[in-house]
């Protein structure tokens, strides 16, 4: 058993990574059965197409509201602190939610309300956690590192997660939200475990928020290998977005599916993506993180004309498979870099510069495929994210090598020392 451990999570990696390894597993299962339960909690209480669409609105809002006064804050405070008492506010609201649910008073505007709030909270969460990885785990060893979070990510949060969740859910209605705040309280006590070196900002300096998160886009504009990251996965998440915004009407109505195929595809997916991140320590072992980006956008790009061209179901759920390993692959490749190259005092900002522009990039394209979808029919947006990516590629291609050479700019480098 022990040697088992120590290939999962070697001990060079430190006690540390361990506790917050454990945290982020028991965090991402409450998760994946909140991606069940909360859907069927909404759909208990309404059929209104337009309230379902404001439930998962509500979802996606947070992180552009919040996203950047998350980043700003992390690196302001205690950021163990700050993970602890989000996920205990976080178990409270799941608690308060279960509790309406038992006494028969839960209604449209208490579970609208509890999914904002969720989501609120979760920004903080997951923008706080991703800055603690690079604090106590050696920067050779955070592509190990991020590889073992995602595993874990994948298979607790999205195999493992949903079906737990519908199966609770049926069991009783309440059931699932207080397992998962039972889950959320016990990835808040063992991230409390984690051993932080000094950090946060010096009190005989005060600025304001707005200040530092100028200071977050400066440093990202001035960095090439970040600068590149954020642009790419902005446009991508655009292309994406288009495309992944029809997903269901694309799995269900153009390849006849039904509503299993449609969960097929995306378990197929995860799937993929477990693949992808067993084998990711191998993979960085004989190609650069530089060229991992590149042969990722090339596999992105054409995973939307073949799913443009294909009619067949066995077809779409290989290109599937492939697309999600590629998925998990090229995500830890990013948040690598980005934790490589960002000094210690700026890794919140950056990563809510990040976010933005992930979450920007999917809001602009599912607006954008549904205006096409519904002018061209519903592969249109797949003709639309490869055309949009294949340009892309193009004109980024030479850019990508600053890639490659991310990690060897020095960790202390201050914006004002980029070229």
């Amino acid at each position: 058993m022990s040697s088992l451990v120590e290939a999962v999570v070697p001990s060079r990696l430190g006690s540390g990574f361990r506790w917050l390894l454990a945290s982020s597993w028991i965090s991402n299962l409450g998760d994946g059965i909140a991606i069940a339960a909360g859907p069927l909690l909404v759909a208990s209480q309404t059929h209104d197409p337009f309230v379902v669409a404001l439930a998962a609105l509500l979802q996606w809002l947070p992180p552009m509201l919040f996203g950047l006064y998350a980043g700003a804050l992390s690196d302001r405070l205690d950021r163990r602190a700050i993970v602890v008492t989000v996920d205990l506010l976080r178990a409270v609201v799941l608690v308060l939610i279960g509790f309406t649910v038992i006494t028969g008073t839960v209604s449209v505007a208490v579970v609208l309300l509890g999914l904002f709030l969720l989501g609120t909270a979760e920004v903080f969460a997951d923008n706080t956690s991703q800055t603690l990885l690079p604090m106590i785990v050696a920067r050779d060893d955070l592509a190990v590192a991020n590889s073992r979070l995602q595993t874990g990510f994948i298979t607790v949060n999205q195999l493992a997660g949903p079906p737990i969740g519908a199966a609770l859910f049926a069991a009783g209605m309440s059931t699932p939200f207080l397992t998962q705040a039972v889950l959320v309280a016990a990835g808040a006590l063992l991230v409390s475990r984690v051993v932080l070196p000094e950090h946060g900002r010096a009190t005989e300096t005060p600025t304001r928020i707005r200040e530092d998160i100028a200071e977050g886009f400066r440093w990202v504009w001035h960095h090439a290998a970040v600068r590149t990251l954020v642009l790419t996965i902005f446009t991508f998440n655009i292309t994406f977005g288009a495309a992944w915004s029809v997903l269901v009407l694309y799995a269900t109505v153009h390849l006849g599916m039904g509503a299993v195929g449609f969960g097929l595809l995306t378990t197929v997916s995860a799937v993929g993506g477990l693949a992808g991140t067993l084998s990711y320590t191998w993979i960085t072992a004989r190609v650069s993180l530089g060229n991992i980006m590149r042969i990722g956008l090339v596999i992105e790009t054409f995973t939307h004309l073949f799913l443009a061209l294909t009619t067949v179901p066995w077809v779409a759920l290989v290109i599937f498979f492939v697309f999600g390993a590629h998925a998990f692959i090229w995500g830890t490749t990013s948040i690598t870099v980005r934790q490589r190259a960002v000094p210690t005092d700026l890794q919140g900002r950056v990563g809510a510069v990040n976010g933005v522009g992930v979450f920007g990039g999917l809001v602009i394209g599912s607006g954008i495929g549904g205006v096409i979808a519904r002018q061209w029919g519903v592969t249109a947006p797949f003709w639309f994210a490869f055309v949009g990516s294949a340009v892309f590629v193009v004109l980024i291609w030479r850019q990508l090598t600053h890639i490659a050479h991310a990690d060897e700019e020095p960790v202390g480098t201050s914006p004002s020392s980029l070229p």
